[in-house]
């Protein structure tokens, strides 16, 4: 890291103090610093000197490299993206202006973030209308989830501390859980649990009759949906004051109140099933083995890779891990970055990715070592979810793919045959990755010109010209 380059990284703290649930006040005061200079470098008119990021380093528990090249990396990725637009693209700004001004004007990009995501809500809004009749469009309720989880980095002390007290009393084994659950309810709520016929149920996984005060199960859910939906109805009836008290600081857009409410529930169910220093300590111990970790806490494979994303407890932070959900067309329907991979925003995953061999491997876990355009190596580790044949039709082939940056190697059981010298060259999506001689490009590089000429074909879909 460069002493003699002015690091501003107001943003990053920004997002850091929200994720520690602490006031500007109560964090200069930890740091030994007045609440106005913090006010100064969260709003960029100050830079973050070499001793004031030793003090977040040793006061929060913070890699520092991480720290500064993530914020970086992400404000390049996320700029590149919004450029790629068409109402911009053509205007061809050079590479080396993009990474200036995500660099050095973090702020920027964030304001011309939020300025690109309203541009994208009012492209919806006139099929939206005419869709439904004047609802607001669930995209835009969607989007916000996903940027207000992605400031609290997917995570949340507050419903943490209310779950890990509420699961201190659960036993071990996940079978028993159910019953203990099970009881709870019964005895704090008067709220019944049964499981059900596909007649019954009429399509759904989990009912609450609220009438009848009865939770009725799917016959169809394993055992580990069986044991979710109850620790979900035990987060909803007894953390809904956390719950509420997230909601109302958040102060989401009025479309987006209840995704967000059934998001924080399920967040406490999941805390709850696998609470924090449990967890923890066994995702450190089994070094991260997903398929160990599923049965020893009886959640599915996806429910554990979630959790994975969420570990970020000032003091007690497990690695930095990134996650996808992604079906066979490429589409991202679940996505927690963190401060891993720099994957575009608003598209698809890279062709070049295992993930796709995956879905060819169903009931294989695959991993490989991965290397960026720009150099940056992570570790991913994909698996297709098994098919589940609910009662409208086998559910199609998902997969999902969780990773850290190479350094963390040797904490990730599943990397553990893996070549440390050799890596599958992919990018972020094609439209934003620079990766020359890529066979598997389907889209050029909006920030490049075209070279196509007549006289000459290439190996390459869309040559570009180099710098």
């Amino acid at each position: 890291m460069a002493t003699d380059r002015k690091l501003y990284l107001g943003p990053k703290l920004r997002v850091l103090r929200r994720e520690l649930g602490i006031s500007q006040t109560q964090m200069a005061q930890e740091l030994g610093v007045s609440p106005s200079y913090l006010n100064h470098l969260e709003r960029n008119q100050r830079p973050l000197s070499a001793q004031m990021l030793l003090r977040f380093a040793d006061t929060y528990d913070i890699d520092i490299r991480e720290f500064v090249a993530s914020a970086s990396r992400e404000a390049t990725s996320d700029l590149r993206e919004l450029l790629s637009d068409p109402l911009v693209r053509d205007i061809g700004i050079p590479r080396d202006e993009v990474n200036d001004l995500a660099e050095n004007y973090p702020s920027m990009v964030e304001a011309m973030n939020r300025i690109y995501q309203a541009l994208l809500d009012l492209r919806r809004l006139p099929d939206a209308i005419d869709r439904l009749n004047g609802t607001a469009p669930i995209g835009s309720a969607l989007d916000w989830l996903r940027d207000h989880v992605h400031q609290r980095c997917n995570h949340f002390p507050e419903l943490e501390a209310a779950a890990e007290h509420l699961a201190s009393n659960l036993p071990e084994d996940p079978a028993e859980s159910f019953v203990s659950l099970r009881h709870r309810l019964d005895r704090d709520h008067r709220v019944s649990v049964r499981v059900s016929s596909d007649q019954v149920m009429g399509g759904a996984l989990r009912f609450y009759d609220l009438h009848r005060r009865r939770l009725l199960i799917s016959e169809r859910l394993p055992a580990s949906g069986r044991l979710f939906a109850v620790a979900y109805q035990v987060a909803m009836l007894a953390l809904d004051e956390p719950i509420a008290g997230l909601l109302a600081r958040a102060a989401p857009p009025s479309e987006a109140t209840s995704i967000f409410r059934t998001f924080l529930t399920n967040y406490a169910a999941a805390a709850i099933l696998m609470p924090y220093e449990r967890f923890l300590a066994s995702a450190t111990s089994t070094r991260h083995d997903l398929v160990l970790l599923e049965s020893r806490f009886g959640t599915s494979y996806e429910q554990v890779a979630h959790r994975l994303t969420t570990l970020s407890r000032n003091g007690a932070r497990g690695l930095p891990f990134f996650m996808l959900k992604v079906d066979l067309a490429g589409t991202v329907s679940k996505r927690f970055a963190r401060d891993g991979i720099p994957l575009a925003r608003f598209g698809g995953a890279c062709p070049r990715w295992n993930v796709y061999r995956a879905f060819q491997n169903p009931g294989r876990t695959l991993a490989e070592i991965v290397e960026m355009p720009e150099g940056a190596r992570y570790v991913t580790v994909c698996r297709v979810l098994p098919d589940v044949d609910y009662r409208a039709g086998a559910r199609s082939a998902q997969a999902i793919v969780i990773g850290c940056a190479f350094k963390h190697a040797s904490d990730v059981a599943a990397a553990d045959n893996l070549p440390g010298d050799r890596a599958n060259p992919i990018g972020p999506a094609c439209h934003i990755c620079e990766r020359v001689g890529c066979p598997d490009r389907a889209l050029p590089p909006v920030t490049r010109s075209l070279t196509v000429t007549p006289y000459q074909k290439m190996a390459t879909p869309y040559p570009f010209k180099q710098v």
